[in-house]
């Protein structure tokens, strides 16, 4: 029996790495999760999953492979380590910026593997596989949010991003308690773990039978349930494109064919009624960034993931250098998980 890690610092990763988790268990082998830091819910855990309290246990278990869909794991931890990133935003400073963490890259589809291989020639010590991403799995087959109030209309999904430059949660506030007040929209909105707190309270406020704030930890039902996807520049724009739904962003960073991007939160009542009834070519440009981003809708990129870990353990370092050595780093990651073991 293979043993393999997941190392998570936030509640999302539950989402991602659950359906990798599913086929690792499909396969007859063994999954354990260590969590760093203090912002995983402990709570989340399922009772039949085994969770590991320190990093002695970690290496006990010797783990052949470590699962990350963060940014960061300690070199100390035994097996290989995989980043099987937390999202699509490739728009965001730093979702390109090589770590010198990584043994191989699961790339999403071919915008990030065209990327990563670019980066691989600067930095040889890497190996980049295309396979999909995990949190997509279930995105077809899981049973969509259901809305708890009599209220009925189209349901508008706000998923903002929480980084302060980004984020449309300040200037979008007043023309979404306007709309919620004023039609039958029902408005269903997701904050990201690590929103400003104040917005958080301040949207929560706002909650009636047409204004929602979801506390649910899972987003993929609440995808399914939307109509329309209202967000700045989040990674979850791209789930939601993944089910050919259309997107309303606020001064998205990169705005593309698929999105309709305002610059004024008057313009947001138009846009949502323009969303409503998306055109012939706006369903077209959907399905082409659906093609870079993540083609993949068969359900099998955890899969398709285990298979890359396979296939890279089989090669082992041919043909790559040794990966650099951050001491800085190392003794940072040790302070943090208090370990002073080899």
């Amino acid at each position: 029996m293979n043993h393999y890690l997941f190392y998570i610092s936030q509640n999302y990763a539950f989402e991602i790495l659950r359906p990798l988790q599913a086929e690792i268990h499909r396969r007859g082998d063994k999954v354990h999760w260590f969590t760093e830091g203090k912002e995983v819910n402990k709570q989340l855990f399922l009772s039949d999953e085994s969770v590991l309290d320190s990093v002695a246990d970690v290496i006990s278990v010797c783990p052949r492979a470590v699962f990350v869909p963060g940014n960061y794991v300690p070199s100390f931890i035994p097996g290989l380590k995989v980043q099987v990133f937390h999202g699509f935003e490739w728009k965001k400073k730093g979702h390109f910026r090589i770590r010198d963490c990584f043994d191989l890259y699961c790339t999403q589809g071919p915008l990030f593997t065209r990327k990563f291989e670019q980066l691989q020639l600067e930095h040889p010590y890497f190996r980049v596989l295309e396979t999909g991403w995990p949190k997509t799995d279930p995105l077809f087959s899981v049973a969509p949010y259901t809305w708890p109030t009599p209220a009925t209309g189209p349901l508008i999904l706000y998923a903002p991003t929480f980084s302060p430059s980004l984020t449309s949660a300040p200037a979008l506030y007043e023309q979404i308690k306007k709309l919620s007040e004023e039609n039958d929209l029902r408005w269903l909105i997701k904050f990201h773990p690590k929103m400003d707190k104040q917005w958080i309270q301040a949207y929560k406020a706002l909650q009636h039978d047409r204004l929602i704030v979801a506390e649910d930890s899972s987003i993929n039902p609440l995808l399914l349930a939307a109509d329309i996807m209202l967000s700045d520049t989040s990674s979850a724009i791209t789930e939601f494109c993944l089910l050919k739904k259309p997107v309303v962003t606020f001064n998205n960073l990169q705005p593309e064919a698929q999105l309709l991007d305002i610059s004024d939160p008057e313009m947001l009542p138009g846009a949502i009624q323009q969303a409503s009834a998306p055109s012939i070519e706006w369903k077209q440009a959907i399905e082409a960034n659906i093609s870079q981003l993540h083609p993949y809708t068969d359900g099998h990129s955890s899969a398709r993931i285990l298979n890359a870990v396979d296939d890279t353990i089989a090669l082992g370092r041919e043909g790559l250098k040794s990966k650099p050595v951050n001491l800085f780093r190392q003794l940072k990651m040790r302070l943090k998980l208090g370990y002073w073991g080899r």
